[in-house]
């Protein structure tokens, strides 16, 4: 821990240290319910109870008998957090919604990768335009409206958080993997449009989530496959790459995405991924920028991260509150207590991470309604 702290003192001050912003959604909720409904369920929470909170798993969209044993081996067994449904439709992510619910403990964390709404995962569902066909149309409350709706479909089906929106600006034409996924390349643009779009899903109380931070713009390596790198200097980052995740923290949002890139400007250790680097999550994100939601890596399973030996441990040692489907959940799950058991991830951390996810799901603040089927 103390060459930990070495690092943090040494690393790049790109911000002066800010007050942590607090976050919006629980603004609106009566706090001291919110926070006895936390500690009860805290209270009786077993160690691997805790320390399962902190994953999100990738869960089939298919009501099969053999899936539903996968989903109940993961609420009961590992004691997930959470799930991010695949593809499918919007009936059979219903139903598996309300099963995976009655099975749990404590309420189930339930998460969508949409982008451009729950079109892009569930294929009978409102279908919207693409974010790089939004930047181009000049009536920008339109975005603000198509967040809400968005975000309203959300909680119709029980969905607490949508991973977006998309922070990174398209600096790069041959960038394999943002491209049409951002909303355009101008810093000013991308970051007006992806703020009323996540202004409109939490005015319907679901969590937005920035990503890819610290900026997966401009790269021309996809994540999923390699690990990209992004060789610009500090004033640069700052003033492009970082500057839509700032704006995103000052104004209160909910949830950050890092991405697995590497970044020397920020953390000069070879091949070591924005998401498992504490100068970038615990440092930068926290401390210098005053973060204070949900940090969530991006999936696990992708190539630019899955060749990191002990990368959950690691994750949570960087910062992350979320652990976004790894490959191999059990060994991961059993990894990650072996490592609080050996004192290698202090215990204390794992209750820390806790407490900060609980609120999410708790029934006192904004939690979605059960859907119906």
């Amino acid at each position: 821990m103390r060459n930990l702290f070495l690092l943090l003192f040494c690393c790049v001050c790109l911000f002066p240290v800010s007050a942590r912003t607090q976050v919006n959604l629980y603004q609106a909720v009566d706090s001291a319910k919110m926070n006895a409904w936390v500690d009860s369920i805290f209270d009786t929470m077993t160690l691997e109870e805790r320390i399962g909170q902190l994953f999100v798993l990738g869960v089939d969209v298919s009501t099969s008998q053999n899936n539903k044993i996968i989903l109940k081996n993961y609420v009961e067994n590992l004691k997930i957090g959470g799930i991010l449904f695949t593809h499918g439709t919007a009936r059979d992510q219903a139903e598996l919604t309300n099963y995976g619910q009655s099975l749990a403990k404590v309420p189930l964390l339930i998460t969508l990768d949409g982008e451009w709404g729950l079109s892009m995962r569930l294929r009978d569902t409102p279908r919207f335009p693409i974010n790089m066909m939004l930047g181009a149309i000049d009536d920008d409350s339109l975005i603000y409206r198509y967040g809400k709706e968005v975000g309203r479909e959300c909680r119709l089906m029980g969905i607490h958080v949508n991973f977006a929106p998309v922070m990174d600006v398209n600096s790069n034409p041959d960038n394999p993997v943002i491209g049409k996924r951002s909303f355009g390349e101008e810093v000013e643009q991308v970051t007006r449009k992806a703020l009323l779009y996540a202004k409109g899903l939490e005015s319907e109380g679901v969590m937005s989530v920035a990503k890819h931070f610290p900026g997966h713009g401009d790269t021309s390596d996809d994540s999923h496959k390699t690990m990209p790198v992004v060789t610009h200097d500090t004033a640069r980052l700052k003033s492009c790459e970082l500057y839509p995740f700032k704006r995103f923290i000052d104004e209160g949002f909910s949830g950050v995405m890092v991405g697995h890139l590497s970044v020397p400007a920020l953390d000069s250790v070879t091949k070591r991924p924005a998401s498992l680097s504490p100068l970038i999550i615990d440092s930068l994100l926290r401390r210098q920028m005053g973060f204070d939601g949900l940090v969530f890596t991006d999936a696990l399973e992708m190539k630019g991260v899955a060749d990191n030996e002990d990368m959950v441990v690691n994750a949570v040692l960087a910062g992350n509150d979320i652990l976004l489907k790894p490959e191999n959940p059990l060994s991961q799950v059993k990894l990650l207590i072996n490592a609080v058991k050996l004192g290698i991830v202090p215990q204390r951390v794992i209750e820390d991470r806790c407490l900060r996810i609980l609120p999410a799901i708790s029934p006192i603040g904004f939690i979605p309604p059960i859907p119906n089927t």
